[in-house]
């Protein structure tokens, strides 16, 4: 009768340490902790490259972002080497960031300042998000705000007011998720001011239109902070609005193909400081100046005299595949630089 108490005893217990061993299997196949070390983003302990691509997916005619597409999209992104994707604002659709993990992305999610109430960081509901959203797989970071150190008359003409929420946001974020890093998409290179009033910060992303060389960024980085940083946008467009440099004025894809090449080149040039690159961008924006449902030349965007090869914005004309995701020269390049350096 001992014996018989012993051995089941002895039964309960192994199976209780196979649940365990399962539970902990389970766990580590689904880990999608996203940490810093030093100047480096690791995932899953190990450093993680982005090679990313800024997407927001507009049919044409219309103005509001669309995921109809997604399943060509993504099919695309692999094939042209992209692991990262960086989206303007949150993506509350647990079937669209499922299809993106499951193809084999991380998004970068971004929050905006003042999106009507729906998960934006003036209303405080991003948290709601985070919440929401935390332990999904498909999550890289939480990106707060977009190049807003150039609109401070969004913050009562004083940017310490925005760098300040931007700080309480990002502790409002680490008490909810310390599995993912805070970022943010500054306009350039931040300053003294930037870097002292926003210290929960974990990752600097950087966007940066320094011609097709922005190679100086990273040294001038490396003076001033041991965080990691990435280039949040960076790239050319396809439409030259004067002749220069060799390329002639109209759509010039071979423009666009060169000055691509010359930023990847940089950024690939010094990854001991750079966490890699988010290009702008994956698809022709036709809602971004004149009607919606034709391809308009011109738009604006602040501080941008350093787009490649003219100085001038074209804001519809930055995809590496147009509209009808037909692929233009710069996708042959992205693809090549993508696919040739290792993560």
């Amino acid at each position: 009768m001992l014996s018989i108490k012993y051995n089941s005893v002895i039964r309960i217990v192994k199976m209780f340490f196979l649940v365990v061993l399962v539970a902990s299997c389970a766990t580590s196949l689904t880990d999608t902790s996203v940490i810093v070390k030093e100047r480096k983003i690791l995932v899953n302990k190990r450093p993680y490259l982005i090679k990313g691509i800024c997407y927001h997916p507009v049919p044409i005619g219309s103005t509001k972002r669309d995921f109809s597409g997604l399943t060509e999209d993504l099919a695309l992104m692999k094939e042209a080497g992209i692991n990262t994707i960086r989206v303007y604002e949150p993506i509350d659709n647990s079937a669209v960031l499922d299809e993106i993990s499951d193809a084999g992305f991380k998004v970068i999610i971004g929050f905006g300042y003042n999106q009507e109430g729906v998960y934006d960081i003036l209303s405080g509901t991003y948290s709601a998000y985070v919440e929401k959203y935390k332990n999904h797989k498909a999550i890289l970071m939480w990106e707060l705000g977009n190049e807003y150190n150039y609109h401070p008359e969004r913050f009562e003409n004083d940017i310490k007011n925005w760098y300040k929420m931007m700080d309480m946001a990002a502790i409002t974020i680490h008490e909810i998720d310390n599995n993912h890093p805070v970022t943010t998409a500054h306009g350039e290179l931040p300053d003294a001011l930037a870097l002292a009033s926003a210290p929960n910060i974990d990752v600097w992303g950087m966007n940066v239109y320094r011609w097709d060389k922005p190679k100086e960024i990273f040294e001038q980085w490396k003076a001033l902070s041991n965080k990691p940083m990435y280039l949040s946008e960076a790239g050319g467009d396809s439409y030259m609005t004067i002749t220069k440099a060799g390329y002639d004025k109209g759509v010039n894809e071979k423009a666009q193909a060169a000055a691509n090449d010359a930023v990847l080149e940089s950024v690939f040039n010094n990854l001991e400081i750079c966490s890699g690159v988010a290009l702008f961008s994956f698809t022709d924006g036709w809602w971004k100046a004149g009607k919606p449902s034709t391809q308009d030349v011109g738009g604006w965007a602040p501080n941008s005299t350093g787009v490649p090869y003219d100085g001038t914005p074209n804001e519809e004309y930055w995809g590496i595949v147009d509209i009808h995701r037909k692929k233009k020269q710069t996708y042959t390049v992205v693809k090549s630089r993508y696919t040739n350096i290792s993560e």
